[in-house]
């Protein structure tokens, strides 16, 4: 799922496993009779749940409001010395509409967009689902980014309230005056009055209460048009070349729909959210599903604390990326390793594989200590954002937990393909949801191609860029709209997605960063030195991460005019460098340019003059 543009894994400590139970499987008590029978009930399960049909998040959030008010919502941990703070689904409900009546009725920001940036963590989820059920647009900003890029989504979002949390407070005051637009800027988890434009989060969230009980409804009787422009989502970082995705309600509610079919989530579920909820993977499929299941969500602190978080909030579903389950996967199979029973470990696996197929599942017996240092109650994962290896899935898969794996993009809001929990595939990116259809475009001998997707979750279009639109969404004879990702892959005869090639322009790491190449090329044309280039993910030999690397043609009269005749080609290369490595100063670090090609014929083009870039990286092959 090409979604995630920043998600950096910090060393994490995982504890020493004794596998105990591995040892003494003799010990391990099953009933074959009962889960013989259990299996029975099972076989001919390989079809869909019952499908849910919500036309709005408004409908959503009135139903979940009703039927789960007791229910435990969110769980965070507001003190890092404290335990979980468990916040109902009332109390929550209850601060989305005091929010969105104050933002509405007091403050005059009814329809207006509002830039929402920080960590995850409550304030957000409050802040955004008051946007979606009424009270504007909503603009999740990556919190990562640096003052200017910040600065730059607000005024091109056209944004007139900045809600931040109070570690952005010192970027914020750097930007404001900068900023005649913005009408407010509402600080999280404050209880300043308003001074000025600037305003505590729970100050307003106190008055929209204070409007409720004395009788206003406004907010509540606001009808949400499904296929109102309701979020705008900026695919990377914020030039003007950056793309900004238009989603609407029913793009956000189909998606809602599109899993319940393949994944079964009730009250009981409970999702650990690891993920920053700026990207629609997160704030979709880690927000709004769970949401409309009635599920709860517990709050990671931090990456660095996922494993004693885990043990605490005891979740049953995580949503990762790649190099999280990568590193999960190592750090358990080190301590395995240092507990001498690595080569049980793998034994036990083929027995309870066999086992499992003829109906025998003790692998959460056998496997206990693996899950208790995960909660105890995970069973299902699911990994998006980029390529994992298979072996890891599988190993996922051998413990006992539920390996899934889902495609999308941030134009797709963000699922158009996901693995179906009863129907496991590893190393298929899933199969299309129940309201898309993908189709391969051009297949070659091998039935590969472009993976062309019609989904009812397909964006509105680019954020006043209609040029941009029509040359990704292409209107088939019957009125459909096809969105062509870019990324090549071909269906298998169970309708199942392999991707095989990465995107033609997005350059996605193993951590899940999105890097836009035309973003780059931008400021690398500003180089009177360069007369053309093109900037790609590099693989090397040996380097698992991609190298970016800039292919460049040089322009020689410039140089010969700068920097004199008769140059080498290595002084040519090192004037080239030289200006490169000022321009990686003005770019976030994983973007930085760390290879330097200087090409000596021609690019090879399409007839509009545009670099055919598939074709030459497969120079390189």
């Amino acid at each position: 799922m090409r979604i995630l543009r920043d998600f950096n894994i910090p060393d994490f400590k995982f504890p020493k496993l004794k596998m105990k139970n591995v040892e003494n499987i003799d010990e391990v008590k099953v009933d074959y009779e009962a889960l013989k029978k259990a299996q029975n009930k099972e076989k001919g399960k390989n079809k869909n749940y019952e499908q849910t049909n919500y036309k709005t998040i408004k409908e959503i959030f009135i139903r979940s409001r009703e039927k789960f008010a007791d229910d435990t919502f969110i769980l965070e941990k507001f003190n890092p010395k404290d335990s979980f703070t468990k916040i109902s689904y009332k109390q929550f409900t209850d601060d989305v509409i005091a929010l969105g009546t104050a933002l509405t009725n007091k403050y005059n920001l009814k329809d207006e967009r509002v830039v929402i940036i920080g960590e995850n963590t409550y304030n957000w989820y409050v802040s955004y689902m008051a946007m979606l059920c009424g009270a504007g647009i909503a603009v999740p900003v990556d919190k990562e980014l640096p003052a200017n890029e910040i600065q730059n989504v607000i005024e091109r979002s056209k944004a007139t309230a900045v809600i931040y949390s109070g570690k952005k407070k010192d970027i914020i005051k750097k930007i404001e005056d900068s900023l005649p637009i913005v009408k407010y800027f509402i600080q999280m988890n404050s209880d300043n009055k308003l001074e000025g434009r600037t305003v505590g989060f729970n100050t307003v969230v106190s008055e929209g209460k204070e409007l409720v009980k004395a009788g206003d409804d406004s907010y509540m009787k606001i009808e949400i048009d499904p296929e109102e422009f309701k979020v705008l989502i900026f695919t990377s970082g914020t030039t003007s070349n950056a793309k900004g995705v238009m989603l609407c309600n029913r793009n956000l509610a189909a998606n809602v729909n599109a899993v319940s079919p393949y994944v079964k989530l009730d009250e009981n579920d409970r999702l650990f959210s690891v993920l920053p909820l700026h990207h629609t993977y997160e704030s979709t499929i880690g927000f709004l599903l769970p949401f409309a299941n009635g599920c709860s969500i517990a709050v990671c602190q931090g990456l660095k604390y996922i494993v004693p978080n885990l043990k605490e909030t005891k979740p049953t579903a995580m949503l990762a990326v790649p190099l999280l389950i990568e590193n999960l996967y190592k750090k358990i199979n080190a301590t395995i390793q240092k507990s001498g029973k690595a080569g049980l470990v793998t034994s036990m696996i083929h027995i309870t594989n066999a086992l499992k197929s003829v109906g025998v599942d003790i692998k959460k017996k056998v496997f206990a200590e693996i899950y208790e240092n995960l909660g105890g109650n995970l069973r299902i994962i699911v990994s998006a954002a980029a390529p994992i290896d298979s072996k890891i899935g599988k190993w996922v898969q051998d413990i006992g937990i539920n390996f899934l794996q889902g495609y999308g993009l941030t134009e797709t809001a963000p699922i158009a393909a996901l693995t179906p929990e009863f129907e496991p595939k590893i190393g298929s990116a899933g199969k299309a949801v129940v309201c898309a259809e993908l189709k391969i475009d051009n297949p070659n001998e091998n039935g590969e191609g472009e993976v062309l997707i019609k989904s009812e979750t397909l964006m509105l279009g680019y954020y006043e860029d209609k040029e941009a639109t029509d040359e990704v969404i292409k209107v088939d004879e019957e009125g459909n709209r096809w969105f062509h990702s870019g990324d090549v892959g071909y269906l298998d005869e169970d309708g199942f997605l392999f991707i095989t090639g990465r995107s033609k322009n997005v350059i996605v790491t193993q951590n899940g960063k999105n890097i836009y190449p035309e973003e780059i090329e931008l400021m690398l044309g500003n180089i009177p030195e360069i007369k053309e280039c093109m900037v790609y993910g590099k693989e090397v030999e040996g380097e698992k991460e991609l190298v970016i690397s800039a292919r460049v043609i040089p322009n020689y009269e410039e140089i010969e005019e700068k920097h004199g005749k008769d140059l080498s080609e290595k002084q040519i290369h090192d004037i080239i460098w030289e200006k490169i490595k000022e321009v990686n100063h003005q770019l976030t670090s994983y973007k930085a340019i760390k290879n330097l090609e200087i090409k000596k014929d021609e690019f090879v083009k399409t007839t509009t003059m545009k670099i055919k870039r598939y074709e030459e990286i497969k120079k390189d092959n």
